[in-house]
Formats: structure tokens, sequence, C-alpha cells
């Protein structure tokens, strides 16, 4: 049994007979048989990760994980009321609410219990609640919020229990090691594991412009340690940080500091449609998505000359097949004639995979100044402001967009045979390819002809504006 075992076993196993197990501990039964030189299995840091984090501070040296020990020591208690009829209490609540009572009748009844706690109504402002929670030999008060949910704070719990159970590990910790927290930044081994290894050139950071965050807080099951400060990651929900493009977990406090420049993981890529453009490019190391490459080779090999290219739809239950090839097989669909004789399928399918972007070529907080710039009266200044925009995409937005706008000119000059003429293709694309931050009826509507003049311009001047 390794000395990380033992500890969470000495957790387990040391704590009285009646003590409620956070239900977050509860797999941890488990781990003690698992063989000496096993990883932890499941949700958990991987091998390396791990062992760096070893090397770095020890199991038996690591100051959060001995603390986090400690404080399950101090067990919540719940304090029951009695005498007090049902229907006066709220029904998300137990016998733990007292109702109407002073904050100092509740500092009478939770004196000389630690981790003891109840609830009860303000005086002061009726229909509001107080957690009262006795630690470190003091009542302390939290106004308590329910929307499903129990809150005091940015965390949400299932139950009372479980968020005081929260509440007194994160005191415990923040009591015991204010100083060590404050400090435990300042010697990462963020570096150490390899993330920086990327590139850090101006166009990298560029890169992450324009874009969801990739990192959200999430809840993790069984202890985690911090991959970017090496300690441990206390509470027993939201205790961390979780980067949906290439795993890191970190401490939130911690993600702070960490450069946003990640490689997306391929398998945290689960399709082409609908993700975002410039994790997609990240993911697969190219400077455009392969929908769009592949999607106008094959209509400049076959479909040039097809008359309302790009206007014409072609059948939706085809177009969604191609959809479903991409996200299933990425670069090897069969986007072929054989596949797909119509190139309006072909047509379809890329002008759906740009509409579903979840951040449109021409960004939400770019669209404003294109609009603006349609309006500008005098043609050279509306072609100057228009080129400034460009300049402020995100580099897989503006390799997208040169591209596309490359190809709709080739296009535009078979307009004999297709009928499509670069305002022709400026009405189609301008919908497409810009899209109002609030998804309002009225100001797209109003915004049309500015949409269709913008891409119409980028069509005509596309050797000048890229």
């Amino acid at each position: 049994m390794n000395c990380l075992q033992l500890a969470i076993y000495h957790q387990l196993f040391s704590k009285p007979a009646s003590y409620s197990y956070p239900h977050s501990l509860i797999w941890l039964h488990g781990l003690v048989a698992a063989d000496e030189h096993g990883a932890i299995a499941g949700d958990n840091l991987s091998r390396n990760v791990e062992s760096s984090i070893f090397q770095k501070t020890g199991c038996n040296n690591n100051l959060l994980s001995r603390l986090i020990e400690r404080s399950y020591h101090t067990a919540p208690a719940n304090i029951s009321s009695s005498g007090l009829q049902m229907e006066s209490r709220p029904k998300y609540y137990g016998r733990e609410f007292h109702g109407m009572i002073s904050r100092e009748y509740a500092d009478e009844l939770l004196a000389g219990v630690e981790g003891a706690y109840l609830i009860r109504e303000s005086q002061r402002q009726p229909g509001t609640h107080t957690l009262a929670l006795r630690f470190g030999h003091q009542t302390l008060n939290y106004r308590l919020f329910y929307d499903g949910k129990h809150f005091v704070g940015e965390k949400r719990f299932e139950s009372v229990h479980d968020l005081v159970t929260d509440a007194l590990i994160t005191l415990y910790i923040e009591t015991k090691a204010a100083e060590y927290i404050a400090k435990m930044t300042t010697n990462p081994i963020y570096e150490h594991l390899g993330y920086t290894s990327l590139l850090k050139d101006k166009m990298v950071h560029r890169l992450s412009r324009g874009r969801t965050e990739p990192r959200r807080v999430h809840t993790f099951r069984g202890p985690h340690w911090c991959e970017y400060c090496a300690n441990f990651m206390w509470g027993l929900i939201a205790q961390g940080v979780r980067c949906s493009d290439c795993g890191l977990n970190v401490h939130k406090q911690c993600s702070k500091l960490v450069p946003s420049d990640c490689q997306p993981d391929l398998r945290r890529i689960k399709k082409v449609f609908s993700c975002d453009l410039t994790t997609l490019v990240k993911a697969h190391n190219t400077t455009r998505p392969m929908v769009v490459d592949m999607c106008i080779q094959e209509i400049e090999l076959r479909g040039m000359k097809s008359e309302g290219l790009y206007r014409v739809s072609g059948f939706s239950e085809h177009i969604e097949d191609v959809r479903l090839a991409f996200d299933r097989d990425g670069e090897k669909a069969d986007i072929s004639a054989d596949a797909y004789a119509d190139i309006n399928i072909i047509a379809g399918a890329l002008k759906l995979y740009l509409r579903d972007l979840p951040i449109p070529v021409i960004t939400f907080d770019l669209y404003s100044k294109f609009i603006q710039a349609a309006k500008i009266p005098n043609a050279e200044s509306r072609l100057e402001a228009i080129h400034e925009g460009l300049l402020q995409l995100p580099p897989a937005h503006y390799e997208t967009l040169r591209y596309l706008m490359a190809h709709l000119k080739r296009v535009a000059m078979f307009e004999k045979d297709n009928l499509m003429t670069a305002e022709n293709l400026g009405i189609v694309f301008g919908p497409t390819l810009m899209q109002p931050p609030e998804q309002n009826a009225l100001t797209t509507l109003n915004d049309m002809r500015q949409q269709k003049l913008v891409v119409h311009l980028m069509i005509e001047h596309e050797d000048v504006l890229f």
C-alpha cells in the first residue's frame, strides 16, 4: 500500500462508526485494494502527473492533503428543532430549521459543539433564511438560498448537510493554511509537466481570442491534485477548473495564471460540426477547418458551372448525411461524386457548417464594426474600415474567410453559367457569416442589407482586402 493509499485509508477508517462520509469519498473504499504500483483509476490524475506531483511535494509532506484529513474530524452536527409545527417549515428544510429565532438564541443552541449548525428565519427580514454554523469556537452566520439546490455562494448542493460538510472543509483549510494558500502558486509544476512547450509567439496568443472559454468549474470524484501548483484540491464539489480542450485540472485561482495557449486533445473533440472554429484547427494543427477545404475542393472540381450554386438547396437529409460523415470520419469522409452526385448537397453542407459555428466566422465582438463599416458612404473609406475589421479577426477565422472569399470570387467568374454574381453570393452568405450577438429578429432584418454588402465587397475586392 503506497503513502497515498495509507492516507486515504486513515481518512476512511479513523472516523467514528456513526460518522456520515461525504458521498464523494465512498468510491475510495476500493482504492486500498489496488496494487502498489498502480495509478488511481477513473477520473483522476494521469500516472505521469501524479508522479510529478509526488516528486515535488512528497505524499506525507503535502500540507493541504494532511489538513483535509484532519478537517474530517469536525463533522456536521444537525441541531434539531423541537415543537415546531411542520406547516411553518419550508418543505426543502428538515429538523435543522428552527423558525424565527434570534441570532443570540441560535448562538446559545450551537455553543460548545464544533460543526453544529441550524437554520433560522430572519427576524429583520421575514421570509429569508440564515445558516448558523459553529466553527472556531464562534457562530458564523450566512444568508442561505434555495433554487432547487442549497447555496450561500457559487457552489450549489443537493442537501444542507453536504453544504455544511464542504463549508467545514473549506473553513478549516483556509484558517489553518491561509499563508500557504497565498503562496502555493509561486513554485508551479506546470512547466515541468510540459504544458508550456507550445509556441508562445503573438499568433498563438491570438488564437484564443473570439472563442468561448474552455475552462469550466468542475466537480472531481475522488482526491485530485492541481496540475499547476501540485497542491490538493479541497471540497465536496466544484473543487477546481477543468479545460475542455486539453483536460488540464487546476484550482480556480491557479487557472488565472495558466496561459491560454493549450493544445486541444483530439480525444476531447467529439464532432466537427458545431465545434468552435479555433478549437478545431488547433486540435488538427491546420490553418482552416477540413470541412471548408474539402467541400470547396470538391465544388471547384465539378460544380463551378452548376446553375444556382449555393442558392439552390440540396436535399436536407443528404446534407445531414454529409454532416454525420464529417463528425464520424473527419478528413476520411467520402464526399465524392460517387457518394453525392448532386453538388448542391456539398454546397449545402458547407453552408450548414458555417451557419452552425458557435462563434460565426465574423465574430460576435466584431459584428457591429463590420455593420458600421458598410454604412460608410465613401467607397474607399468603407473598404479601409472593412480591412481594419478583418485584421482583428482571430487567425483561424481570418484564414477561413480569406480562403472562402477567394473561392467565391472564382465562383462569380462563372456567373454566365451558374448565374451567381458577387452580389447574389453576398445575399446567400451574408447572414451565414455574420450573426448579431443578440438573436433579435428585428436587428437581423435591419442589418441584412449591410450583411449582404460586406460579403459582396469582400468577394469583389478579395485581392485588396486580404
